[in-house]
């Protein structure tokens, strides 16, 4: 075993592909960002009274994931930290926040816990009420002059686990101080979420909004070639390799995180096999690793409601013989709901979530005709064994249920 170890090991003294793997993260700020520059003039524009200390407006960042917003806020976040004068008689704070990490958005007392850690200060994870919090919270933004300029990134997985009450509260503390300011910036994946938000946050919340559009494939070209330069050796790839990654992810909304993601995950596997260029065969294989990691991750952040249908489809799959239909989806998920003292959603409703999965490719749905009984919806899971065990787990674990 030891000499088959030393073999692989040895393979990578060799590097004939990577020069700095990590330029192609998607948390590498590149030093221009192309196809991007009316959206960051824009956002700049918008944010550039903070530098007088003054309050700007509240702006309200969307456009599909991949699309350059988080990329553009924080490039204009370092301009303006680099452009604000040290003698100035207020601070200027920017404070970038996650609103899809796993145990800070569930909650809004958690997101004011967070809120208070990266502003200096700590309070229990749990335990106090919640206006206590604020008021912590509020007590610690005026204790000095400043402009906060508040970053809350996949703003509507926020809203979706707590409500619209805490973006409200949120763009209305400013009434209640006397020294600070409080500007938002929200990001948001979901094109629509303005919509289903109550009128009084949107009309606070979006006071500007700045749209980000997918880039098509000979921009994706464009972004690829660029990182490519700095993050390959020369000569790493093969003829075609970049334009066919730029095509898998043009047909995915023009999603730029998509394709560095490609491209990376293809020098890796080329890496392992010795391979002294990427070859476009590794473009499919990485293609296929990144279509799995994807669906563990939707089901990963999915609402508990999505997992709960999801692990009765599986549960169904393992234990009935033959098909099972809709009817047979819903009568599980009520005793699971019931059983971890969960709302029921409607039939309907759980019939619209089934249609989801079906259109993610996790499971596939036929309809059968019964004649005068009407339409039965037949269901079969669409992914591999591995995938179905790994989800089930997933699911388990975020559920605590076994």
């Amino acid at each position: 075993m030891r000499e088959e170890l030393d073999k692989i090991f040895e393979s990578f003294d060799n590097n004939y592909i990577f020069k700095d793997k990590s330029v192609l993260q998607s948390n590498y700020m590149p030093h221009e960002i192309p196809h991007r520059s009316e959206q960051i003039k824009q956002i700049a524009s918008i944010l550039a009274p903070t530098l007088r200390g003054e309050k700007s407006s509240n702006i309200f960042l969307y456009g599909k994931t991949g699309t350059g917003k988080t990329l553009s806020i924080h490039y204009v976040k370092d301009e303006l930290l680099r452009r604000v004068k040290k003698d100035n008689d207020f601070q200027l704070r920017i404070e970038y926040l996650n609103c899809k990490l796993k145990k800070v958005s569930d909650t809004e007392y958690r997101i004011l816990a967070e809120l208070i850690k990266k502003l200096g200060q700590e309070i229990p994870n749990t335990g106090l009420p919640t206006e206590t919090v604020y008021n912590k919270f509020i007590e610690i933004l005026d204790s000095e002059k400043q402009i906060l300029i508040l970053i809350l990134d996949e703003i509507d997985q926020a809203v979706k686990k707590i409500s619209t009450d805490f973006l409200y509260n949120l763009t209305r503390l400013n009434s209640e101080l006397s020294q600070t300011q409080i500007c938002v910036v929200g990001i948001s994946n979901d094109l629509t979420f303005l919509e289903g938000i109550d009128p009084r946050v949107r009309s606070s919340l979006s006071e500007e909004e700045v749209v980000f559009s997918p880039y098509n494939a000979i921009q994706l070209q464009e972004i690829l070639n660029q990182r490519a330069r700095d993050s390959f050796k020369e000569n790493a790839i093969a003829e075609g390799v970049i334009a066919k990654c730029a095509a898998f992810a043009a047909r995915e909304h023009g999603d730029a995180r998509r394709a560095l993601d490609l491209l990376r995950i293809a020098g890796e596997i080329a890496e392992r096999e010795g391979s002294k260029k990427i070859l476009l065969k590794h473009i499919d294989e990485s293609n296929t690793k990144i279509e799995r990691e994807k669906i563990l991750e939707v089901i990963k952040t999915e609402p508990k409601q999505f997992q709960y249908v999801l692990y009765s489809i599986i549960k169904l799959s393992e234990h009935k013989e033959g098909p099972f239909f809709t009817g047979d989806v819903y009568n599980h998920y009520q005793e699971l709901c019931i059983k971890n003292k969960s709302e029921v959603l409607t039939q309907r409703r759980v019939g619209d979530i089934i249609q989801e999965f079906d259109m993610l490719g996790i499971i596939n749905v036929r309809v059968i005709s019964k004649g005068r009984g009407g339409r039965m919806r037949e269901i079969k899971l669409a992914i591999s064994k591995s995938l179905i065990e790994k989800s089930k787990a997933i699911i388990e674990e975020v559920l605590d249920y076994k």
